[in-house]
């Protein structure tokens, strides 16, 4: 009876460690499908990735640190004119 007992509780072991791994495996499933529809989504809302963002970002820091050096040299440039003129 202790053997009968013993294999029938290996075999429902057997069942749930099987059980476990179609779960995750499920689960694996859902994870890409639901990734792949939410990747679809953004790309429809022409959502711009956070890569090209901060590019831009960059890019915009940059031309506003240029355009004030060029307002400090304008205007020393029109002082130096106007001594000279004046």
């Amino acid at each position: 009876m202790s053997t009968g007992t013993n294999r029938m509780m290996d075999e429902f072991a057997r069942l749930m460690t099987d059980a476990a791994g179609a779960a995750q495996s499920v689960r694996r499933e859902a994870e890409t499908a639901i990734h792949a529809q939410m990747e679809r989504i953004l790309n429809s809302m022409e959502v711009v990735k956070r890569e090209e963002f901060e590019a831009v970002r960059e890019m915009a820091i940059k031309a506003r640190d240029e355009n004030d050096a060029l307002k400090v040299r304008i205007a020393a440039l029109e002082a130096k004119l106007d001594s000279q003129v004046g």
